[in-house]
């Protein structure tokens, strides 16, 4: 296995579990928290759609074809935090209707989101051929956001099966907690 691969899906794989981006894990979260435990394949193609989004972003920043500024990136994050939460609680009854907007979601915010990827994913790059650490880099953060997917899960699965507690509340409280936090993000935004 190359350096490159193997420093790309490093950096791919830390960008999702790193506590400190915390405002990816909470995105993941929060976008799981309407599905329940039967309904494992539509989280995975969920989180799949969330990564091709942001793999078209760094395929557009890595040739220069799209700018990314941090400040508005801070901004605009957690925006999709607070529209995930939204949906989450407005589309719970409806499957059909969930089911398509989650996807649009993951796709359209994973452009979004690849943003704040785009920053290290370029700077990190060496050569003009993008490859190899694009497949890494994306293969990184796709096994890393089903490391966090799993944990969640458990937490659901214990929750659900031990505790005995109602899918409805689970998705209202960590709904209503991702948009807390990530009202929380945005606001801090301005000040720094």
């Amino acid at each position: 296995m190359s350096n490159t691969f193997i420093s790309f899906f490093n950096n791919g794989w830390k960008h999702i579990v790193d506590l400190e981006a915390y405002d990816h894990l909470l995105f993941v979260m929060t976008l799981c928290a309407a599905f329940t435990i039967k309904e494992i394949k539509s989280i995975l193609i969920i989180v799949t759609a969330f990564t091709i989004g942001h793999c078209l972003t760094l395929i557009l920043c890595a040739f220069n074809l799209i700018p990314t500024d941090p400040k508005i990136i801070d901004k605009i994050i957690p925006l999709t935090i607070m529209l995930t939460s939204i949906s989450n609680v407005y589309t719970y009854n409806s499957r059909n209707k969930k089911l398509k907007l989650k996807y649009f979601i993951a796709l359209i915010f994973g452009l979004i989101h690849g943003l704040a990827f785009a920053g290290n994913f370029t700077a990190m790059m060496f050569d003009t051929n993008i490859i190899l650490p694009l497949f890494s880099f994306n293969l990184g953060i796709e096994i890393g956001q089903i490391f966090i997917v799993s944990i969640f899960i458990l937490i659901l699965f214990i929750y659900t099966k031990y505790i005995k507690g109602n899918h409805l509340t689970w998705n209202t409280f960590i709904s209503g907690a991702g948009f807390g936090i990530a009202g929380t993000i945005f606001l801090n935004s301005f000040t720094q």
